[in-house]
């Protein structure tokens, strides 16, 4: 089978591009597409506990701390102890941060628009649908149980 024959081959491809746009719109602001997508996955009036933000991105914990103490040095982002459970720490957005995300969202949202005018709507639901079966496939987590010999 070729690559390009391959499903994981197009996600791929795709995701690479996204992201390489993302950077560098990102960078034009002296920032990175991680450092948006954290920004725009912390609630703007309540904030967002640290341990919930590296699983919406999937990021590891040590990519995760490293990130948000960037962040925090940057002047973006600061951390609350959480007043209901002193345990947890809330991490809220500075007003640098809360423009950075208003910039992100932008991004996004004008990609998003960019796609919607060249794909119809039917299209984009039957990629949807697409894209979901394949994550259902994969949390099933039953590709590789057979033992290859």
């Amino acid at each position: 089978m070729k690559r390009e024959e391959t499903v994981d081959y197009h996600i791929r491809s795709a995701w690479l591009a996204i992201s390489r746009m993302y950077n560098q719109q990102a960078a034009r602001y002296n920032a990175t597409m991680a450092i948006g997508f954290v920004l725009l996955n912390i609630d703007v009036d309540e904030g967002t506990p640290a341990t919930k933000i590296g699983p919406l991105m999937g990021l590891e914990p040590r990519s995760l701390t490293r990130l948000l103490k960037s962040l925090e040095e940057q002047g973006a982002i600061y951390r609350k102890v959480d007043e209901s459970d002193k345990r947890s720490v809330r991490i809220f957005l500075t007003e640098e941060g809360r423009k950075g995300r208003e910039r992100s969202k932008e991004i996004v949202l004008r990609f998003n628009e960019a796609v919607r005018e060249e794909i119809p709507q039917e299209k984009l639901n039957v990629f949807f649908d697409v894209i979901q079966n394949i994550n259902k496939i994969i949390e099933r987590n039953t590709i590789y149980e057979q033992t290859y010999s």
